[in-house]
Parts: structure tokens; C-alpha cells; sequence
């Protein structure tokens, strides 16, 4: 069960990676009816710190498996 937890950790993370790499334009807010979006730098920093976070999040997790898979071996 835990295999399949941290693999959907991983896949997300890379693909927030990829999607935020890409240069697509990527709008995680919602729908917004009426109002005109305008993207400034702050918003490329923001992505910035998303990755960071969604790598450590993958690190973190990666450690907890391999405690996990050297606990279940002994």
C-alpha cells in the first residue's frame, strides 16, 4: 500500500515539474468569469518555490521508503 502512495507522490510531483517547466500558460485558480489575469514575475517565483517544494516532498518521501523497505527486510 505504501508502494502505491509514494509512486502517486512522485508521479505528481514530476508532473507539476513538467507542467511548470513547459512555459505552458498554467492557471491553477479556476474558473474566473469577467476578470482579466494579468501574470507578472511574482508569479514566476511562486512557480519557482511549487518546484522546490514538490521535489523535497519527493526526497522526503523517497526516505521514508527506503526506512520503510530496510525495516521490512529485517
Amino acid at each position: 500500500m505504501w508502494k502505491i502512495f509514494v509512486a502517486f507522490l512522485a508521479f505528481a510531483a514530476l508532473a507539476i515539474f513538467v507542467l511548470m517547466k513547459s512555459g505552458g500558460d498554467i492557471d491553477m485558480g479556476g474558473e474566473k468569469h469577467g476578470i482579466e489575469v494579468e501574470h507578472s514575475d511574482s508569479t514566476a517565483s511562486g512557480a519557482a518555490s511549487v518546484v522546490e517544494a514538490a521535489s523535497s516532498v519527493v526526497s522526503e518521501a523517497a526516505s521514508v521508503a527506503s526506512a520503510a523497505a530496510s525495516a521490512a527486510s529485517n
